[in-house]
């Protein structure tokens, strides 16, 4: 009788169980799967980006309707833009978009809470520095009291976002918040309004709980190159469509109450878009990069994406005369 040693026992049986591992993701990918369906794809963009890369964000808003004809925007709503000053607010520019939104039977996501879309996450206003953190904490839900109530009656806002990637700690400027705060704010939210609720979290770095079991709708980020200060630029080549798909099969998530809030369509930007060399900025994002990343997330089966990096396609075309990625993004808002 031949005798085995130890080892390849336990190489066998870890080589088994890969096996099986395998087998069974495969399973599940493809029972999670529903061939022919296609996703929408809408836009997030933030009225503070465009100011920063030097655009008129009127304009910038304006042609995604009118011409790209995005008909889903995802909007954020920064504490410091409309109460700059304590008690004192100003809804101006947000009404606005709403209400060019409405005009053209467009559909937005306004973002509630004090964690935001864009660096650094957190936007508070200068006068919040220094205060006792619960007048903050009654602050942040008044506002989202506040915005709900002003917008729940516009038939342009179609889902409530309630803060951003808010269990993602390592990334952004921002104070934690707690698992019971974050479920304060969205019952607040529910009490309110009987709209749907997204919650999001980051797509690789995350295993989405608590927010996917949180909200009605869940959302994740999807990056296809990251840059880390350590190792450079690093890419998820190795990473299929289905793992997306199948992560939220897992936690029993159905595809049609999840989307990809975040999909990378702009270039990552280490030292900051102003001060990125454009020949670089143009490798880490171009048409090319845009087409593929849009098929990738027609792929992971959810029912909607939202890019990530307008304003900088509208920065190309207007301020460096390079209408490309603008362009190719067209096909996706027909």
């Amino acid at each position: 009788m031949v005798r085995i040693s130890r080892g390849k026992k336990v190489l066998i049986v870890t080589l088994a169980l890969l096996i099986l591992l395998i087998a069974c993701y495969r399973f599940l990918a493809n029972i999670s799967y529903q061939a022919n369906r296609q996703i929408t794809y809408g836009v997030t963009f933030s009225k503070e980006f465009a100011k920063y890369l030097g655009v008129d964000w009127e304009k910038n808003y304006l042609a995604i309707l009118d011409d790209l004809k995005a008909r889903y925007i995802r909007i954020p709503v920064y504490w410091n833009q409309i109460e700059p000053e304590k008690d004192v607010y100003n809804f101006k520019d947000i009404d606005w978009q709403v209400d060019e939104a409405a005009k053209r039977d467009a559909h937005l996501i306004l973002v509630l809470g004090r964690r935001q879309p864009r660096w650094p996450e957190c936007h508070d206003p200068v006068w919040v520095q220094g205060l006792d953190a619960k007048l903050v904490r009654a602050k942040i839900l008044q506002n989202i009291e506040l915005i709900v109530n002003r917008y729940k009656n516009n038939k342009a806002v179609e889902i409530w976002q309630v803060e951003n990637e808010p269990f993602l700690d390592f990334f952004g400027e921002c104070p934690k918040i707690s698992k019971r705060e974050l479920g304060e704010e969205i019952d607040l939210v529910r009490k309110m309004d009987n709209r749907k609720i997204l919650v999001t979290d980051s797509g690789e770095l995350s295993t989405w709980y608590p927010p996917i079991i949180m909200g009605d709708i869940f959302g994740t980020t999807l990056y296809r190159t990251v840059y880390n200060k350590y190792i450079g630029y690093f890419n998820y080549f190795f990473v299929p469509a289905s793992f997306y798909r199948v992560k939220a099969f897992l936690w029993g998530k159905p595809k049609d109450a999840t989307i990809v809030a975040e999909l990378q369509a702009e270039p990552w930007f280490p030292e900051g878009p102003t001060q990125t060399d454009l020949e670089k900025q143009l490798k880490g994002m171009n048409a090319a990069k845009l087409k593929a990343n849009a098929e990738y997330a027609n792929k992971t089966n959810f029912y909607r994406a939202y890019f990530w990096g307008v304003e900088w396609w509208y920065w190309l075309k207007v301020s460096q005369n390079n209408n490309s990625v603008w362009e190719a993004a067209k096909q996706y808002f027909k």
